[in-house]
């Protein structure tokens, strides 16, 4: 039986949008790979942090999501920047096609870039004002 081709620029896109969930690990390795429920577990864990401190900061509450995000941001990036015959041998080894990555895979990987690194460096600025000041400058 053949496998199902595995697109990489959907693959990317998926990490880049839906990363912090791990819907890109889900699509490449489905249910059962254990990364991807720590993802999910994410989200609950901000629910936990925020019942048991009610009074935190709202980012110290966010931070497992927030981490879990830019998690996914980086592995977009590590996916969309493989090779194509590298990333056929690794998801598309039975399917009998090959990728060709276009464009829309460029696109992405800057957005990917370009977000990511906005958004570790905006959590880092926060997180040491939080640290460092109590939260004084926000």
């Amino acid at each position: 039986m053949s496998q199902t081709h595995k697109n990489k620029t959907f693959t990317t896109l998926l990490a880049f949008l839906l990363g912090g969930v791990g819907a890109h690990r889900f699509y490449l390795r489905g249910a059962g790979d254990k990364w991807a429920w720590l993802h999910v577990a994410s989200v609950p864990a901000c629910a936990a942090v925020a019942l048991a401190a009610p009074q935190a900061d709202r980012f110290y509450q966010l931070l497992p999501l927030i981490v879990s995000v830019l998690l996914g941001c980086l592995q977009a990036l590590v996916l969309g920047l493989m090779s194509d015959e590298k990333w056929d041998a690794a998801y598309n080894g039975g399917s009998g096609r090959q990728s060709d990555s276009t464009w829309p895979l460029a696109l992405i990987l800057v957005l990917t870039l370009a977000i990511g690194v906005g958004g570790t460096i905006a959590a880092m600025a926060r997180l040491f004002d939080l640290m460092y000041t109590g939260g004084a400058y926000g």
